[in-house]
């Protein structure tokens, strides 16, 4: 894994993007649009990755399914607020190829107000699911104590516009933090 990661940062040197404006990407939801600047510069394997399925298009008929608010989290002692999208059917999702893990602490990108993440269980897991942090969230970050292991979730953006839409979509009703209506993802598209 390591040599694939060493690859993707010598094509990203290689190709100039690096030093190029991070990509822009557009979700549209049926409550309204989120755009994202995608940190390929800080986390070339997550959002290359994340870009590629964008490119690919991947994300045809995912959702926002889960919410994670203060209100519905009663049996775990580390709070966070998020809402998570993806393909959501293990089914589809256990098909998708996985990448490397990029700890916050390689990326420098911590879980703050916006961020985008990756979504995972162990350490290079995360393949097409994601989520939005609402507010500020250290313990998601590398050391954190959301995540047992430690290592935290693999950040590789943020959104630029659109907090009210993900704010609107985490107040939607849930049981045990799974949407009861899933938002639908009408698109996903590089700007």
């Amino acid at each position: 894994m390591k040599h694939i990661y060493l690859f993707l940062v010598f094509i990203l040197i290689l190709t100039g993007c690096t030093n190029a404006q991070n990509p822009k990407v557009e979700i549209t939801t049926t409550l309204g649009k989120i755009e994202l600047e995608i940190f390929n510069d800080k986390a070339p394997v997550t959002a290359t990755y994340f870009l590629e399925n964008v490119k690919n298009n991947v994300f045809q008929d995912a959702f926002f399914y889960r919410v994670v608010r203060m209100d519905n989290q009663p049996n775990n002692n580390i709070k966070i607020e998020v809402i998570q999208g993806g393909l959501y059917f293990d089914s589809i999702v256990d098909t998708k190829p996985t990448i490397a893990h990029e700890t916050t602490k390689e990326t420098g990108i911590l879980h703050t107000n916006g961020v985008i993440s990756m979504a995972r269980n162990q350490p290079g897991s995360a393949s097409t699911e994601f989520f939005i942090c609402i507010g500020d969230q250290p313990n998601l970050d590398f050391e954190g104590m959301r995540n047992p292991d430690g290592q935290g979730f693999a950040t590789f953006g943020k959104v630029t516009k659109g907090m009210d839409v993900v704010k609107l979509i985490q107040q939607q009703k849930d049981n045990a933090q799974m949407l009861v209506e899933r938002i639908s993802i009408l698109s996903i598209i590089q700007k």
